[in-house]
C-alpha cells in the first residue's frame, strides 16, 4: 500500500518499497500496461504484459469496456482470479494503470492497486528489473460482476448539466481532457467542444509530471475545489 495515509483511500495505491517486499506473494499479480516495447526494455520482476487498449472493446471503436466474458478471459490469461491482489503500473503517469484499476472495479474486483509513480518511480528508487516474459499462474477463476453504478448514463449526465439540468445543483460534470480538446481547438471526435457547462481540469494536472506520482491529497483537494469538484456533489467524469 502507499505510505501516504492522508489519501482518502490509501489502499488504492502501492509504493515501490511495499511492492518490492511482496514480489513473491503467491496471491499477487503485477500487470504492466506500458507499450510492449517498454515492457521488453525492462519491467518489474514477475510483471505480466497487457496491451493498454486490451480492456477496451474494439467492436465499438475502443470507447467501451470489454463485455464480461471477454474481460474475464483476459483476466484468466493473466492469472487473475477472484482472490488475486492486482498491482497495475505503466510509464504514462498511471493513465492506463488507472483505467485497468477502474475496469477491474467495475467488474467487481476491488483488490487492486495502482503503483504510484509507475515504472519511472520504480527505477528511480532502485527496484529490481527483469527482462524475461513472466508466465501467468494457472488455475485462476475470475467471476465478473458488473457494477452499473460506476457508469453514468446519457440521461443522468443530461439531468446534471449546469444549464437546464434537473439535478444541476447537486452535480458536476468533469471534462478531464486537454485544454485544446475542451475548447474545441483540437478534437478526436466527430464534434469538437465539451458538454454544456462542464468543469475543466486536465487529468495530467493531478499528477507530478517529473515523478509520475499523484500530487499530494492537499494539492488535489485544492485543484478539484477550484474547478468546483467537491465531495458534496455527484461527479460525472469524461
Amino acid at each position: 500500500m502507499t505510505t501516504n495515509t492522508a489519501f482518502a483511500n490509501p489502499n488504492n495505491l502501492a509504493d515501490p518499497a511495499w511492492l518490492q517486499a511482496h514480489l513473491d506473494d503467491p496471491d499477487l499479480v503485477i500487470v504492466d500496461l506500458d507499450a510492449e516495447a517498454g515492457y521488453l526494455r525492462g519491467h518489474i520482476p514477475g510483471a505480466l504484459f497487457l496491451d493498454n487498449n486490451y480492456e477496451r472493446n474494439p467492436e465499438t471503436g475502443w470507447v467501451d469496456t470489454f463485455p464480461p466474458d471477454r474481460f474475464a478471459a483476459a483476466c484468466l490469461a493473466l492469472g487473475i482470479g477472484d482472490d488475486t491482489l492486482v498491482v497495475a503500473c505503466d510509464n504514462n503517469m498511471s493513465l492506463h494503470a488507472a483505467r485497468f484499476w477502474w475496469t477491474l472495479a467495475y467488474y467487481g474486483h476491488r483488490n487492486v492497486r495502482v503503483l504510484d509513480g509507475g515504472w519511472r518511480r520504480w527505477v528511480s528508487e532502485g527496484g529490481a528489473v527483469a527482462f524475461d516474459r513472466a508466465v501467468p499462474r494457472s488455475g485462476a477463476a475470475f467471476t465478473p460482476k458488473a457494477d452499473p453504478s460506476l457508469i453514468a448514463t446519457y440521461d443522468q449526465v443530461r439531468a446534471g448539466c449546469p444549464i437546464g439540468g434537473a439535478n444541476a445543483a447537486d452535480t458536476v460534470i468533469w471534462d478531464t481532457r486537454t485544454t485544446a480538446e475542451y475548447s474545441g481547438a483540437a478534437s478526436r471526435n466527430k464534434r469538437p467542444g465539451h458538454v454544456t457547462g462542464a468543469a475543466h481540469l486536465d487529468w495530467m494536472d493531478l499528477m507530478d509530471r517529473a515523478t509520475h506520482r499523484f500530487k499530494s491529497p492537499e494539492e488535489l483537494r485544492q485543484l478539484l475545489a477550484a474547478a468546483g469538484i467537491t465531495p458534496d456533489k455527484a461527479v460525472f467524469a469524461y
